[in-house]
């Protein structure tokens, strides 16, 4: 077949992009303006949540709102390992401890381990809807209210996704969001936000991320810049009304996957009440690395989220590789293998990587 170029992801800018950072050229406004605050209004309307909070990356997103929650030294917090580094970077900052838990057939947070991971210093649960496939609400929303824990939801890949009909980042304390360009909603540059319904968790975050204040000179704590820019918010309002769109895209690809591949590779396991948004589409095969280079070589886009649990990772690995036994993490670490979905992807470009992966799985089964 003739060779093309198919990337990983790729982000969504339009001509009404273009102008709409045209538009705050002219104005003269660039940070925490008009654009901001309707950014923040609209996506506050589209999760659900009365407030949307915008900070400068999802991450400093993350480290407003555990400083928000008073999170301190010694404290506990039950995660993933299987996620993305950042998740837990604000948690070490702190000086509290993650508890790492292992991950069910959705790589989503096994929540029938939750419960057992509760000690008297645990505070929170760091749910993370990882791919676009939201976690088990419903279990670690129960244990949080026995334990009296908080339940931060990371939205960070699942923005626009629904969990028993209901928007994610709307069920816990809080959630956290990422803008990255990968994102399904992307800012084309790093960007993030803190939804929630807590009115006092809201304006202390607003302040923090703005040097303390409410005022321009009036200092009411120690806070941070951590602001977001006009550009970027009209960039992600133009985005915004399209996410919706993208994301519908993402699963017709999805499920053009799901039927040429299925019984090739291993595919996504979606549970029946969500629905998935797709910002990774994650096969596994025990060949991942030789598949990975065979993608390559034909020019299609590929990763690995995550070759390297957090765990295991160098900066943690001697405190906390011999703490954990996470047989499921580790095993998908080996034989995973993201390939491209983005929204606004071709069938063609699809089938495509369909092709060259079946007939790599071919051409393995005939040596």
């Amino acid at each position: 077949m003739a060779m093309r170029e198919v990337p990983l992801s790729r982000s969504f800018i339009s001509e009404e992009i273009k102008l709409a950072v045209m538009r705050v050229l002219e104005s003269g406004r660039f940070v925490l303006d008009r654009e901001c605050e309707e950014f923040e209004a609209e996506l506050a309307a589209y999760t659900g949540v009365r407030h949307a909070v915008l900070s400068s990356s999802g991450t400093a997103a993350s480290s407003l709102l555990y400083l928000a929650l008073g999170l301190k030294p010694g404290d506990e917090v039950i995660m993933p390992s299987h996620t993305a580094f950042p998740c837990v970077e604000p948690i070490i900052q702190r000086g509290a401890k993650p508890i790492f838990v292992d991950i069910d057939d959705t790589y989503c947070t096994d929540p029938d381990q939750l419960e057992s991971a509760v000690t008297p210093r645990t505070v929170g649960i760091l749910l993370v809807h990882l791919y676009g496939h939201p976690g088990d609400i419903d279990v670690a929303l129960a244990i949080a209210r026995r334990h009296r824990l908080w339940l931060i939801e990371d939205c960070a890949q699942a923005l626009g996704a629904r969990y028993r009909g209901k928007m994610v980042g709307s069920f816990g304390s809080a959630a956290v969001v990422s803008f990255f360009p990968s994102k399904n909603l992307t800012v084309l540059g790093d960007g993030g936000c803190v939804l929630t319904d807590d009115d006092g968790m809201a304006e202390r975050i607003r302040m923090l991320r703005n040097h303390g204040r409410r005022e321009k000179y009036v200092h009411e704590l120690v806070g941070y810049n951590l602001r977001f820019n006009e550009i970027q918010a009209a960039i992600g309002r133009v985005a915004l009304k399209h996410l919706e769109r993208h994301n519908r895209r993402r699963r017709e690809i999805a499920a053009y996957y799901d039927d040429r591949l299925a019984g090739v590779v291993g595919t996504p396991v979606a549970r029946p009440w969500v629905e998935h948004v797709y910002h990774m589409y994650v096969i596994r095969t025990p060949r991942r690395d030789a598949l990975a280079a065979f993608l390559r070589k034909h020019g299609v886009g590929v990763g690995i989220h995550y070759p390297t649990p957090i765990h295991l990772q160098p900066a943690l690995k001697m405190k906390f590789a011999d703490r954990f036994d996470l047989p499921r993490t580790t095993a998908a670490a080996n034989e995973i293998l993201s390939i491209p979905i983005f929204g606004e992807m071709s069938l063609d470009d699809a089938a495509y990587v369909s092709d060259l992966v079946v007939e790599f799985v071919n051409r393995a089964w005939n040596l």
